[in-house]
């Protein structure tokens, strides 16, 4: 089971690749969205900012918040630091019920291109 450490890492290999993305991948991450991860075997969520291609503002809460951002996400650990990592497929991940993604069909669609 990945640590909240572990996850934080994930979540700063995304801000990383999201910084350093060009092309078609800087275009998918460009849209101004509230983007939250609940990390269920953990029971926290993670939350910030995606803007201008940076994944910003990230903050630790525990339980769901109250509020879902416009980007909603949720998945074990294992499975959030596998799709940064580039070893678990988004869309089957998805498909397969293990990543639950609450947004706008164009949101889904350019999650899938960063993921």
């Amino acid at each position: 089971m990945a640590t909240i450490d572990e996850c934080l890492g994930a979540l700063d290999r995304l801000a990383e690749n999201l910084a350093g993305a060009g092309g078609e991948l800087r275009a998918a991450a460009a849209p101004d969205r509230s983007l939250s991860c609940h990390v269920t075997d953990l029971g926290v969520t993670f939350v910030g900012h995606l803007r201008e291609g940076h994944l910003r503002e990230v903050w630790t809460v525990e339980g769901v918040p109250e509020r879902r951002a416009e980007i909603a996400l949720e998945m074990t650990g294992d499975d959030l630091v596998a799709l940064v990592d580039g070893k678990l497929n988004f869309a089957r991940a998805w498909a397969g019920g293990r990543v639950r993604l609450k947004a706008g069909l164009r949101d889904v669609l350019r999650l899938r291109s960063i993921l």
